[in-house]
């Protein structure tokens, strides 16, 4: 039974034909206005960003025999082109090109691609994939989907649930795109828990003109703890652009946090022009919505901002705080992902609750010009705040970096990484501290541990630790101190980026792991640091994952991922690697700098991948010690028809 009174007292207003509401469309010059003094206080904050899209590539239709090898005579191919008719950028798989030059799509087969589906990171049983919430004993994960083809299009939600994380449970679609404010699209949304314990879902829907609006829906019954009927709410949409807003550029509404006042408070993600903004909303009911003046914050030079989180972070404590607290001791996270090049970014800052805004801690590394959650293959992350284990967790879509060719053939592409705990790094007072949540330890099956390895210059050491397709490594590198000491300091500017990988030698590093190495080393994805020495004689270390030689296959993405990760006095370098099939997920010293790789081996699949350490600095050798587990698959299914929810 549909609960007639789903949340907070309903407004008279109704809006079930396509008709704007007026009360949302409120101060039109004083947002303007407000928006453009902001600009102008923020505008020498402005850094132009680089698009990571590189020159389009065409692939090949299967032959007859199931193998995407190129007949010589057929024509080659390009995606067709999916999101910028709607207003989000391009998610078609279009790699880069060497030269500008089409490159053959290489001759998978099934044994390959079976081998790229995970083990232990949650996917839908086929297609194409991207609020949590946690509510009655079990987490529910709402992600958008395409139940009909692996690629990005016919967006809708699923839905799924779980105990603690790991296991899940594949529930009916929530949410499917049948009304004409969703028509083309039910988006991002995020869940808000009433004090009642009652539950609000605010998504964006593309409408029929493919206009972007915002409307809420609730369970049906929130008795029902699986929360497996959601209605739309009769007057949606409840928001549409404001005044100085396109069309296109209005989506992704946050978790609400309530204020001082009693009031919840929202913002949505938007640009003007090529600043990045993010709007404020308030409300009492999620039905009105009054648009403070100015904004949360904005950018110049990031373009649009979608995705948009907003939560407080403890600069005291080692726990999770709910979206709603605020204080003396509470510091606050903005985080968005940018349009325009596909990461997600994030600042550590403080709130103004009086005038709905938020000021950076240190503007050098604001929102969009600063540090990232994950150097790599990682975007569209939310969090929420787990109440049942007083954490914040973070979740982040993880796409695919093959051919879309090749996911058309297997069937699938993308997933979710493993859900991380997130914290304020007290040590560095700047960055965040990712680590994946503990339930992934009750995968682990057998260990192996391996203490003091020394590894010399210019040597890799195997570690004889069985298939290493699903691994949980923990390490530890020590690098010589005489070596370091000795060796002479340099202006030469390192990134793990433009580096050459780990080719390229210096005098202390790179060193790491191999993982998803075969035995000659033909394919192999180094995870490692790098130390560079300045003429000031101060270091500098990087955290890199190299996949220029993960794949002899001519058709997937081989960059170099990387940045800087601080290393305070008296730490030691440390790393943990989750790999599972073709995902590798990296977290050096405690999780400061995260990287997450897509890589997709021909031959270091099944038994023939192997582990190894490896050191190619040209002075300074390395002592290791590790502890490796073997890892268990998660049971990823549909729930059973009988359902029992206890």
């Amino acid at each position: 039974m549909v609960d007639t009174r789903p949340f907070l007292p309903v407004s008279s207003h109704a809006g079930s034909d396509p008709t704007w509401p007026s009360e949302n469309r409120r101060k039109p010059m004083k947002l303007q206005l407000s928006i453009f003094f902001v600009l102008l206080t923020v505008g020498f904050f402005a850094a132009l960003l680089t698009s990571n899209n590189g020159s389009d590539n065409g692939f090949v239709k299967e032959n007859e025999h199931g193998s995407l090898a190129s007949p010589s005579s057929e024509k080659q191919l390009r995606p067709v082109s999916r999101g910028p008719a709607v207003g989000v950028s391009e998610k078609s798989n279009r790699l880069f090109a060497k030269d500008n030059e089409n490159q053959l799509a290489y001759p998978w087969n099934n044994s390959m691609l079976s081998w790229q589906r995970t083990a232990f990171h949650f996917q839908p049983e086929k297609n194409w994939m991207n609020g949590p919430l946690f509510y009655k004993g079990w987490y529910h994960f709402f992600y958008q989907y395409n139940p009909h083809a692996a690629v990005w299009g016919d967006i809708v939600w699923g839905h799924a649930v779980s105990k603690d994380l790991i296991h899940w449970l594949h529930l009916p679609l929530a949410m499917v795109a049948d009304q004409w404010y969703d028509k083309n699209g039910v988006w991002t949304g995020s869940a808000t828990i009433l004090p009642d314990g009652k539950v609000v879902m605010l998504y964006t829907g593309s409408t029929t003109e493919n206009v972007q609006v915002q409307n809420l829906a609730y369970p049906a019954d929130h008795s029902d703890p699986l929360l497996i009927n959601w209605v739309k709410y009769s007057g949606n949409p409840v928001l549409v652009p404001p005044p100085g807003i396109l069309d296109k550029d209005f989506r992704d509404p946050t978790t609400a946090w309530l204020t001082s006042e009693g009031k919840w408070r929202i913002t949505i993600g938007s640009k003007i022009n090529k600043t990045g903004i993010a709007l404020v909303y308030d409300t009492k009911d999620f039905i009105n919505y009054e648009l403070l003046d100015g904004v949360l914050h904005a950018v110049p030079g990031t373009g649009m901002w979608e995705c948009v989180d907003f939560f407080p972070v403890s600069k005291t404590e080692e726990n999770g705080l709910d979206t709603s607290v605020n204080g003396p001791s509470v510091k606050h996270v903005v985080k968005t992902s940018l349009d325009d090049d596909r990461h997600d970014y994030y600042s550590i800052g403080t709130y103004h609750e009086k005038n709905g805004t938020w000021v950076p801690d240190e503007p050098k590394i604001d929102v969009g010009i600063g540090l990232r959650y994950d150097y790599g293959i990682y975007y569209a992350a939310k969090t929420f705040y787990d109440q049942n284990k007083n954490r914040r967790v973070l979740w982040g879509w993880i796409g695919e970096s093959d051919s879309e060719a090749a996911d058309m053939q297997k069937g699938w592409a993308s997933v979710q990484s493993i859900p991380r705990t997130i914290l304020f790094d007290k040590k560095t007072g700047t960055h965040l501290l990712q680590w994946p949540v503990e339930e992934i330890e009750s995968l682990r099956l057998k260990s192996y541990e391996f203490n003091q390895v020394k590894v010399q210059a210019g040597s890799v050491v195997p570690l004889d630790v069985g298939p290493a397709t699903q691994l949980d490594i923990i390490a530890e590198f020590e690098i010589d101190k005489e070596a370091l000491e000795k060796t002479t300091g340099s202006n030469v500017t390192f990134s793990c980026s433009s580096s050459g990988g780990t080719l390229e030698r210096g005098a202390l590093g790179p060193f790491g792991l191999l993982v998803l190495a075969d035995d000659s080393l033909s394919e192999q994805t180094p995870v490692y640091f790098y130390i560079a020495k300045g003429s000031d004689g101060k270091l500098k270390t990087f955290f890199c994952t190299d996949q220029s030689r993960s794949s002899v296959a001519s058709d997937v993405n081989k960059q170099i991922y990387g940045n800087l990760v601080p290393v305070l006095e008296g730490e030691k370098l440390s790393l943990r690697v989750l790999v599972d099939h073709s995902i590798v997920e990296s977290f050096a010293q405690g999780g400061r700098t995260v990287i997450t790789s897509r890589v997709y081996p021909t031959k270091a699949i099944y038994g023939a991948a192997k582990l190894f350490l490896f050191n190619n600095a040209t002075e300074a050798s390395v002592s290791a010690s590790l502890r490796i587990w073997q890892m268990n698959s998660a049971f990823i299914r549909p729930y059973p028809n009988n359902k029992e929810t206890q």
